[in-house]
């Protein structure tokens, strides 16, 4: 799988090549976005269909918890640019290894996130 590069967001900033936003602080922390916000991580890619590959693996490791686990701070949690880097690396790796079951289940949170 190609590489991305994930940096903090500045607000104002804007990006020319394939990109989604991944929160970094709160419970929610993980959780990707296609707009930019405050507190959040920008993953930049190289290509559409990698994007949309990675914005959802996101999805599902948010969802399954995997980015929790690095939560650091007792007032507001938060997780650190390499902890977040390093669960969408181990994520992207799973997924070349595995082949198309996960990809299937790509797709198909990618079609439930369109329906919603």
């Amino acid at each position: 799988m190609s590489t991305f590069e994930l940096k903090t967001h500045q607000i104002g900033r804007t990006y020319s090549n394939p990109h989604f936003f991944i929160l970094n602080k709160g419970l929610n922390s993980g959780k990707p976005l296609s707009n930019p916000c405050p507190n959040y991580f920008v993953v930049i890619i190289s290509t559409e269909e990698l994007k949309n590959t990675l914005f959802h693996l996101s999805m599902m490791l948010q969802i399954g918890g995997f980015y929790a686990y690095y939560l650091k701070g007792s007032v507001i949690p938060f997780i650190s640019v390499n902890d977040c880097r390093n669960t969408l690396k181990s994520g992207s790796k799973f997924i070349e290894n595995s082949g198309f079951e996960i990809q299937k289940s790509i797709e198909i949170v990618a079609g439930i996130n369109k329906k919603q």
